[in-house]
Parts: structure tokens; C-alpha cells; sequence
């Protein structure tokens, strides 16, 4: 299987399971706060810090990269969504939010790399 191949099949199934997430919030719970986008994105931050670190000890082949790092979970996860929703916001006046939104994006994504970069090193030695 190709490169192009894998990537192809990780996306659709990335795209799916952030679709399958959407839905499970409900649009009611959305128009509070864009609680789906922020989810998706820590966790898939989270997943791909674990895939990460795995993968620079040589433990998994490159196309396992392929198919869940770049193809699922860079589907899964979504920075354009995001930079929309909090634009989306601001136009409303939430400001408070907006900020809320971005900065939670930010800190809580950058942490759950952290903590899987943290934990395998512990768990394959």
C-alpha cells in the first residue's frame, strides 16, 4: 500500500470519528461553547504525542505514522475549526469566550503532548 493510501484511509476514518463526536454534543450544547472541536483536539493532541514518541524509538513502522498520525488523527483534530469558532465568537460579542476557547485550545493541547511524550518512556522501557 502507498503512502498516499494510507493517509487517504486514516482520514477518512479521522474525519468520521470528529463527525461522530459533533454529533454526540448535540447542536444545543455547540451554540454554548465549541466543546467537540476542543475535545478532538486534546485528545487527538494527546494520541498523537503517544504516536510520537513511540515512533522515534523505532517501535512502530513508518506507515503506522502515515495511516494514524497524519491521515486519522490530523483529520480527527482540526486548527482551521477552531481559528473559525473563535473568529465566530468574537463577531458575538464573546469575548470572553473567544479567549476561553483559544487559550484552553492551546494550554490543554500542548499539555496532553506533554504528558504522552512523559508516559511512554515509562511504559516501553
Amino acid at each position: 500500500m502507498t503512502s498516499w493510501l494510507w493517509v487517504a484511509v486514516g482520514g477518512a476514518l479521522g474525519a468520521l470519528m470528529r463527525h461522530a463526536v459533533v454529533l454526540g454534543f448535540g447542536p444545543n450544547l455547540l451554540k454554548t461553547f465549541p466543546f467537540a472541536t476542543l475535545l478532538v483536539n486534546i485528545v487527538g493532541s494527546f494520541c498523537l504525542g503517544l504516536l510520537m514518541a513511540v515512533h522515534q524509538q523505532q517501535i512502530i513502522a513508518e506507515h503506522w505514522r502515515l495511516l494514524l498520525g497524519v491521515g486519522l488523527l490530523g483529520a480527527f483534530t482540526t486548527f482551521s475549526t477552531f481559528s473559525v469558532e473563535v473568529v465566530t465568537l468574537m463577531q458575538a460579542g464573546a469575548w470572553g469566550k473567544a479567549l476561553l476557547h483559544a487559550g484552553l485550545n492551546f494550554f490543554c493541547c500542548l499539555v496532553a503532548v506533554l504528558l504522552a511524550f512523559w508516559l511512554v518512556p515509562t511504559a516501553v522501557k
